[in-house]
């Protein structure tokens, strides 16, 4: 049986404004990893915003193809609208 590892960890240098660092040593939390998050998550959201972009005109089309000839396989509760 194999374990997956965890993702290695890199020291990095950041700079974050020192009220909001003093807010998160008084709560106990742990910036290294609250900054991991927060990356974590701009990260996820610009790589949404550049798919939808780059896939804009596929949807527009799909939606399109929708608008004018309906859903192939309507969901059942569709009728209870």
């Amino acid at each position: 049986m194999t374990y997956s590892q965890p993702p290695r960890r890199k020291r990095v240098n950041l700079t974050v404004r020192e009220d909001i660092l003093q807010d998160a040593k008084d709560l106990g939390l742990n910036a290294s990893r609250a900054a991991e998050a927060g990356i974590e998550e701009a990260v996820r959201e610009e790589k949404g915003r550049r798919w939808k972009e780059e896939n804009r005109e596929a949807i527009e089309a799909h939606n399109e193809r929708i608008r004018r000839e309906g859903l192939l396989l309507p969901p059942p509760w569709l009728d209870e609208i």
